[in-house]
Protein backbone atom coordinates (compact mmCIF):
# COMPACT_ATOMS: atom_id res chain seq x y z
CA UNK A 1 0.00 0.00 0.00
CA UNK A 2 1.45 3.36 -1.02
CA UNK A 3 1.80 6.11 1.55
CA UNK A 4 0.08 9.41 1.00
CA UNK A 5 2.31 12.28 0.09
CA UNK A 6 3.22 14.35 3.11
CA UNK A 7 2.09 11.71 5.60
CA UNK A 8 5.63 11.09 6.84
CA UNK A 9 7.27 12.58 9.89
CA UNK A 10 6.78 16.30 10.54
CA UNK A 11 9.30 18.59 8.84
CA UNK A 12 12.57 19.08 10.73
CA UNK A 13 13.69 22.68 11.09
CA UNK A 14 16.99 23.57 9.48
CA UNK A 15 17.03 27.10 10.91
CA UNK A 16 14.70 29.19 13.07
CA UNK A 17 14.46 32.92 13.53
CA UNK A 18 13.45 32.98 17.19
CA UNK A 19 14.21 36.66 17.47
CA UNK A 20 11.51 37.49 14.89
CA UNK A 21 8.75 36.31 17.22
CA UNK A 22 10.11 38.63 19.90
CA UNK A 23 10.70 41.66 17.66
CA UNK A 24 7.56 41.39 15.52
CA UNK A 25 3.88 40.82 16.16
CA UNK A 26 3.21 38.22 13.47
CA UNK A 27 -0.29 38.50 12.01
CA UNK A 28 -0.05 36.17 9.02
CA UNK A 29 2.13 33.22 7.99
CA UNK A 30 2.99 32.03 4.49
CA UNK A 31 5.04 29.15 3.01
CA UNK A 32 7.45 29.79 0.14
CA UNK A 33 9.83 27.62 -1.84
CA UNK A 34 13.44 28.63 -2.51
CA UNK A 35 15.52 28.60 -5.68
CA UNK A 36 18.79 26.97 -4.58
CA UNK A 37 22.00 25.64 -6.07
CA UNK A 38 22.99 22.01 -5.51
CA UNK A 39 25.75 22.87 -3.06
CA UNK A 40 23.27 24.97 -1.06
CA UNK A 41 20.87 22.04 -0.74
CA UNK A 42 23.71 19.79 0.46
CA UNK A 43 24.70 22.41 3.00
CA UNK A 44 21.09 22.77 4.20
CA UNK A 45 20.86 19.01 4.70
CA UNK A 46 23.78 19.39 7.12
CA UNK A 47 21.92 22.20 8.89
CA UNK A 48 24.45 24.91 8.03
CA UNK A 49 22.15 27.93 7.63
CA UNK A 50 21.06 31.02 9.55
CA UNK A 51 18.10 33.28 8.84
CA UNK A 52 18.33 35.55 11.88
CA UNK A 53 19.41 38.61 9.88
CA UNK A 54 17.31 37.84 6.79
CA UNK A 55 14.36 39.75 5.36
CA UNK A 56 12.17 39.67 2.24
CA UNK A 57 11.90 42.29 -0.51
CA UNK A 58 9.67 42.42 -3.59
CA UNK A 59 11.39 43.69 -6.76
CA UNK A 60 10.13 43.49 -10.32
CA UNK A 61 7.16 41.31 -9.42
CA UNK A 62 9.39 38.73 -7.69
CA UNK A 63 10.05 38.03 -4.01
CA UNK A 64 13.67 37.77 -2.82
CA UNK A 65 15.26 36.56 0.40
CA UNK A 66 18.07 38.89 1.43
CA UNK A 67 20.62 38.33 4.19
CA UNK A 68 20.19 34.60 4.74
CA UNK A 69 23.47 32.73 5.20
CA UNK A 70 23.90 29.20 3.83
CA UNK A 71 27.43 27.98 4.49
CA UNK A 72 29.51 26.62 1.61
CA UNK A 73 29.46 22.86 1.19
CA UNK A 74 33.08 21.69 1.62
CA UNK A 75 32.91 18.80 -0.90
CA UNK A 76 31.34 20.81 -3.73
CA UNK A 77 33.50 21.27 -6.83
CA UNK A 78 32.14 24.80 -7.29
CA UNK A 79 31.07 26.67 -4.21
CA UNK A 80 28.40 29.32 -3.85
CA UNK A 81 28.25 32.77 -2.30
CA UNK A 82 26.93 32.11 1.25
CA UNK A 83 25.14 35.46 1.53
CA UNK A 84 23.66 35.72 -1.95
CA UNK A 85 20.11 36.93 -2.56
CA UNK A 86 17.79 33.99 -3.24
CA UNK A 87 14.53 33.97 -5.18
CA UNK A 88 11.37 32.87 -3.39
CA UNK A 89 8.80 30.71 -5.15
CA UNK A 90 5.32 32.07 -4.56
CA UNK A 91 2.13 32.43 -6.59
CA UNK A 92 1.59 35.78 -8.27
CA UNK A 93 -1.30 36.65 -5.93
CA UNK A 94 0.87 35.90 -2.91
CA UNK A 95 3.65 38.14 -4.24
CA UNK A 96 1.16 40.94 -4.93
CA UNK A 97 -0.17 40.53 -1.38
CA UNK A 98 3.37 40.75 0.01
CA UNK A 99 4.04 43.89 -2.05
CA UNK A 100 0.84 45.46 -0.71
CA UNK A 101 1.79 44.53 2.87
CA UNK A 102 5.31 45.94 2.45
CA UNK A 103 3.94 49.22 1.07
CA UNK A 104 1.89 49.71 4.26
CA UNK A 105 3.74 51.68 6.87
CA UNK A 106 5.24 49.52 9.60
CA UNK A 107 4.60 46.08 8.10
CA UNK A 108 7.53 43.75 7.44
CA UNK A 109 7.98 40.29 5.96
CA UNK A 110 10.50 38.21 7.90
CA UNK A 111 11.51 34.55 7.60
CA UNK A 112 10.48 32.50 10.63
CA UNK A 113 11.87 29.06 9.86
CA UNK A 114 13.62 27.08 7.12
CA UNK A 115 12.81 23.40 6.70
CA UNK A 116 12.47 20.52 4.23
CA UNK A 117 9.02 19.36 3.19
CA UNK A 118 8.77 16.38 0.80
CA UNK A 119 12.45 16.84 -0.03
CA UNK A 120 12.10 20.50 -0.98
CA UNK A 121 13.46 23.43 0.99
CA UNK A 122 10.66 25.65 2.30
CA UNK A 123 10.68 28.96 4.11
CA UNK A 124 7.93 30.03 6.50
CA UNK A 125 7.39 33.77 6.22
CA UNK A 126 5.73 35.95 8.81
CA UNK A 127 4.00 39.22 8.01
CA UNK A 128 3.94 41.50 11.00
CA UNK A 129 4.47 44.84 12.62
CA UNK A 130 7.56 45.66 14.64
CA UNK A 131 7.08 45.80 18.39
CA UNK A 132 8.15 48.69 20.56
CA UNK A 133 10.03 48.14 23.81
CA UNK A 134 6.76 48.49 25.73
CA UNK A 135 5.09 45.83 23.54
CA UNK A 136 8.01 43.46 24.11
CA UNK A 137 7.73 43.85 27.87
CA UNK A 138 3.99 43.23 27.64
CA UNK A 139 4.56 40.05 25.60
CA UNK A 140 7.06 38.76 28.18
CA UNK A 141 4.63 39.52 31.01
CA UNK A 142 1.79 37.69 29.22
CA UNK A 143 4.00 34.68 28.49
CA UNK A 144 5.10 34.49 32.15
CA UNK A 145 1.48 34.79 33.33
CA UNK A 146 0.47 31.95 30.99
CA UNK A 147 3.28 29.74 32.30
CA UNK A 148 2.34 30.51 35.89
CA UNK A 149 -1.30 29.60 35.21
CA UNK A 150 -0.24 26.35 33.52
CA UNK A 151 1.93 25.44 36.52
CA UNK A 152 -0.98 26.12 38.89
CA UNK A 153 -3.30 23.95 36.78
CA UNK A 154 -0.79 21.07 36.75
CA UNK A 155 -0.30 21.35 40.52
CA UNK A 156 -4.09 21.28 41.05
CA UNK A 157 -4.41 18.17 38.89
CA UNK A 158 -1.58 16.42 40.79
CA UNK A 159 -3.23 17.09 44.16
CA UNK A 160 -6.38 15.18 43.19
Amino acid sequence: MAMKRGSGPPPRDIARNRRALYDYEITERLEAGLVLLGSEVKSLREGAATIAEAYVVVRGGEAWLVGAHIAEYPNAPEGHDPGRTRKLLLHRREIEGLAADLSQKGLSVVPLRLYFSDGRAKLELGIGRGRTRHDKRQAIREREDRREADRAMKAAVRRR
